[in-house]
Parts: C-alpha cells; sequence; structure tokens
C-alpha cells in the first residue's frame, strides 16, 4: 500500500465510481436518474476532497485498488469544503434529498467514539475483485490502526463483503435502515 498522490485523483475515482456502481449506499445518496453515473463520480471526486484535506488516501502497489480514511479530529469547516458540500448538493445528491442524507449521517455518527479511524471508501478496480486486492488492503488499513492504536469503523450495505470484514475481526455493532440494511462493523487495536 502506498500513499496516493493528488496527481492519481482520476484514477481513484475512476476505480471507486465502478466499485460503487451498485452500492445500495451510494444509491441511496445519490439522485436516481439518467446521469446517474456521473452523480456518483461526482460523490466520488468529493470523497476524494475530503480524505485528501481531512485524511488519508491509499493505493495498491498497482493501482488497482484504493482506500479512503477519514480522521475525524482532523476534520474542520472550511470554505472550500463549503463549496464543495455545495457541489454535492446540487450536482449528486439532489437538493431536495439532502434533509434525508443528513438525517443518514447523524444517525450513523451518533455511534461513532471521538477519536478512531473511519474507512470511508475501500474499492478495487472490477477486474481484480476477488483476487485478494481488497484484503490486502484491509490487512495494512488494519496494521496502521495497530500502530496508532485507534480503533477502525466502517459501515457497508454490500452483504456479500461481511464475511471479510468479520474474517479480519470486525464486529457488527449496528444495523440501521435506510431501504436496505446497513451494517455498522468496527475493529478494536489488539
Amino acid at each position: 500500500m502506498i500513499p496516493a498522490n493528488y496527481s492519481d485523483k482520476a484514477i481513484i475515482v475512476d476505480i471507486l465510481t465502478q466499485s460503487f456502481d451498485s452500492n445500495k449506499s451510494v444509491n441511496y445518496a445519490v439522485k436516481q436518474d439518467k446521469k446517474r453515473i456521473q452523480r456518483i463520480k461526482r460523490l466520488m471526486n468529493y470523497s476524494f476532497e475530503t480524505c485528501w484535506h481531512f485524511g488519508e488516501i491509499y493505493l495498491t502497489d498497482d493501482k488497482k485498488g484504493v482506500v479512503l480514511i477519514i480522521l475525524p479530529e482532523k476534520k474542520r469547516t472550511t470554505f472550500k469544503g463549503i463549496i464543495e458540500d455545495l457541489k454535492l448538493t446540487l450536482f449528486s445528491i439532489g437538493i431536495t434529498r439532502v434533509s434525508k442524507i443528513l438525517e443518514r449521517e447523524s444517525r450513523i455518527k451518533k455511534y461513532h467514539p471521538e477519536k478512531y479511524m473511519y474507512l470511508w471508501y475501500l474499492g478495487v478496480d472490477p477486474q481484480y475483485q476477488g483476487k485478494g486486492v481488497g484484503s490486502s488492503l484491509l490487512k495494512d488499513i488494519i496494521d496502521l490502526g495497530q500502530k496508532r492504536k485507534l480503533p477502525i469503523y466502517l459501515e457497508t450495505s454490500t452483504e456479500r463483503n461481511l464475511p471479510l470484514y468479520q474474517r479480519f475481526n470486525f464486529k457488527l455493532y449496528q444495523e440501521l435502515d435506510f431501504n436496505s440494511t446497513l451494517f455498522m462493523f468496527k475493529r478494536e487495536p489488539d
């Protein structure tokens, strides 16, 4: 796993857009219309920018997998962040859906502690899925959490991912319903 450079943005957004095309949580967040894929791409662009400023972004050495981590203690309100939030609202979520998305985020955040690593996205180029790329990234993130002595939190609405997280000792601690089940996991440092 290597730290991403800003010049990797296009490849990262592309991997995440493809990886999360059929993801229930992502499709819950973005407006569902003929521009759905463009809206997902804008969401992933927003996610990249957010993590670039308030988290960390890593790629596999071959740039076939990516992970975005938010470090909540670093997050702060900035003018650029407000502009990015507005663009996300206008071009991805849709104004009429903002309250629904804010309520969702509020429900999720109330289960998070003060200091932790938030594994926001883990995506693998679809041609390389099922070949250990995601497992390798997850192992590296766990090692990072161990070094920092921080718990790692994540959510998934993709049921086929549940065994992966459980195999790496993530514990399911909450389930929320947002037209599909959102499974909330955490892994404490050893």
